[in-house]
């Protein structure tokens, strides 16, 4: 009997244990999927914006498995011949939000979203804020022009927070930050922002006002008259008048006055001047 219990009882220990052991064993063992590993396109350099993707310029990486990419691409024939519209760093998996769409061609309108355009506006160094516009830079842009109605000048903002696509033929800016000089800035709007903004340019003076990147908030402020300006256009006004002419002090001596003379002859009289 004692016997019985005693060979029961090891029985149980020996299920307990290898249970525990079996628990242990999946607890802390690492999973089989870990060793799985994809391979993704990446690229082999530092690409740049409007870059189009060739063989060379291509690699492939392991990724794991369980943790796969959204977008990413396994054959490099998927991706060869389009182009980048972002930057992308050396070694890092090519996604399908990074490059233009199949058949879409290379140069600036890859890198236009569907439903939006982009509209070439003139600048230079005053309007183009000493230089600071680059592409990236977020800018509002206002017009400056006269009415039918009123003799005075109205300045507009006609279009806000537009993003520029280039400065000049610059699709990238300095990466020191420095300001360049540009005479075009390509503006990416919508066809109702580009027919606003085309309609305003042939109006009057086009302007840009830099603003912070972050800074998204429109405002819905009415046109800025001459007029409203204050005293400051009277001042200016008179200081532009020229003065009137004064008349000279000196005046012209009057003509003497003719001599008047009767002549009689007979019985007809006559007056004579000289």
């Amino acid at each position: 009997m004692i016997a019985r219990r005693l060979i029961l009882a090891l029985c149980v220990a020996l299920l307990i244990s290898g249970l525990f052991t079996y628990w242990l064993s999946r607890r802390f063992a690492k999973p089989e999927s870990s060793s799985a590993q994809l391979r993704y396109v990446a690229t082999a350099k530092n690409l740049d914006a409007g870059q189009v993707l060739e063989p060379a310029s291509l690699t492939m990486v392991n990724w794991p498995a369980s943790q796969p990419l959204k977008g990413a691409f396994q054959k490099t024939e998927d991706v060869v011949g389009r182009t980048a519209m972002y930057p992308v760093a050396g070694g890092e998996p090519v996604l399908d939000r990074q490059v233009s769409a199949v058949g879409a061609g290379t140069g600036l309108s890859t890198r236009i979203p569907q439903g939006m355009r982009a509209l070439s506006l003139k600048s230079d160094q005053v309007v183009g804020v000493a230089g600071y516009l680059l592409p990236g830079t977020r800018v509002d842009v206002l017009v400056t022009f006269h009415t039918p109605a009123s003799p005075d000048a109205v300045t507009s903002t006609v279009l806000q927070d537009a993003q520029i696509l280039t400065a000049g033929q610059k699709m990238q800016p300095d990466p020191d930050g420095k300001a360049s000089t540009v005479d075009v800035v390509t503006l990416l709007v919508t066809p109702a922002d580009a027919e606003k903004v085309v309609l305003a340019s042939a109006q009057g003076t086009v302007h840009f006002v830099l603003r912070n990147s972050a800074d998204h908030a429109l405002h819905d402020d009415p046109p800025t008259q001459l007029s409203s300006l204050g005293a400051a256009v009277h001042v200016a006004a008179l200081i532009a008048k020229p003065a009137p002419v004064r008349a000279s002090a000196t005046k012209v001596a009057a003509s003497p006055r003719p001599y008047r003379v009767e002549v009689v002859r007979g019985e007809k009289q006559t007056m004579e001047s000289f």
